[in-house]
């Protein structure tokens, strides 16, 4: 198929929102990263996100609102700690896996009888959906298992020809797509970080647990409650090392290597010998988050065999970012 470039304006969004009342796919911005959108009660709708995005049958998706009012149409129940966060971060990338509604389609949450909802935190998201007047399921626009995109460039590289429209728009603010917070276990569960972090959650609610596979593989047979637990994800064709170490023994250990690249912070460069491409500050979680995946589409064009990428701090945002560049290295962890 043609795929339509539309522009971020009042036209532009009235041209997504028909594509998508008519049971089309469109990649929309969001503050996270670029999505690819469809009806969330129309399962022939969400299949084709499926067929597009060489998406695994068994990985559910996120349910995207524009305002509150939207939410009885998603939730079968929305109360408690549930409207407390909501009151408290939405919009935001925060998203919350509640009971699911009767009206969502049965592809959305691939079996589970829950849903996970949120509201973006992007205007032209939520123009988007309110012009349509449904919410809107949508993973990230991108060829699945690859990088996520954070530019509306990134999604024609990927979709061009496979989906009906892309909005094309500003990059994405945030650069990681948004936290996942279980409410239906006892206690709350982490299910994926992102720019919402656990501090911040933790107010709201001191119990919550972070499950282990936010930085492990999900066991065998365990289904995924959450989009990003149990697939690799992330990832360049080069093969992609997670190496956890401190300066010194990082240098010397990725300038021994031949026929390779690192991943590193701005403050590592002038030591290393080899290729290098930067992500970010030491210690600044925000300017890794942001930079991390278009460092990782940038990979290929190196002609290198492996890349070794200096693991961040485990806390704030950086937990999000661990967690994405752990998938994206199949779970290959040097310890130095």
């Amino acid at each position: 198929m043609q795929t339509k470039r539309l522009k971020d304006d009042k036209n532009g969004i009235v041209a997504a929102a028909k594509i998508l009342k008519s049971g089309g796919i469109v990649a929309i911005p969001t503050e996270t990263v670029y999505g690819l959108a469809a009806s969330a009660f129309d399962d022939a709708a969400i299949e084709k996100i499926f067929a597009a995005k060489g998406r695994p049958q068994d990985n559910p998706l996120i349910v995207h609102i524009s305002d509150l009012s939207m939410i009885e149409q998603v939730a079968a129940d929305f109360s408690g700690k549930a409207e407390e966060l909501a009151k408290a971060f939405w919009p935001a990338a925060l998203t919350l896996v509640l009971k699911k509604g009767k009206k969502i389609a049965n592809s959305v949450s691939r079996g589970l009888d829950t849903v996970a909802v949120r509201m973006p935190n992007c205007e032209v998201a939520r123009q988007i959906i309110n012009e349509t007047g449904i919410p809107l399921a949508a993973p990230s626009a991108n060829i699945s298992g690859s990088p996520s995109p954070t530019s509306y460039e990134h999604v024609i590289a990927d979709l061009d020809g496979k989906i009906d429209a892309v909005v094309c728009s500003v990059s994405s603010e945030i650069g990681l797509e948004s936290t996942v917070v279980s409410l239906v276990s006892n206690p709350p569960r982490l299910l994926r970080p992102g720019g919402i972090t656990p501090e911040q959650l933790l107010e709201y609610l001191p119990d919550l647990e972070i499950d282990k596979a936010v930085l492990e593989e999900l066991e065998k047979g365990q289904k995924a409650a959450s989009p990003g637990m149990k697939y690799r994800h992330y990832s360049p064709k080069t093969e992609v090392f997670l190496v956890e170490a401190e300066d010194e023994a990082f240098y010397n250990f990725v300038n021994s290597k031949k026929n390779a690249a690192a991943i590193c912070f701005l403050e590592d460069e002038d030591n290393i010998i080899i290729k290098t491409l930067c992500y970010g500050k030491k210690g600044s979680d925000k300017e890794q988050a942001k930079a991390l995946f278009s460092i990782l589409r940038s990979v290929d064009g190196l002609g290198v065999g492996e890349v070794y990428v200096r693991a961040p701090e485990k806390k704030g945002i950086g937990l999000a970012v661990y967690n994405r560049l752990i998938r994206a290295a199949g779970f290959k962890v040097i310890r130095l």
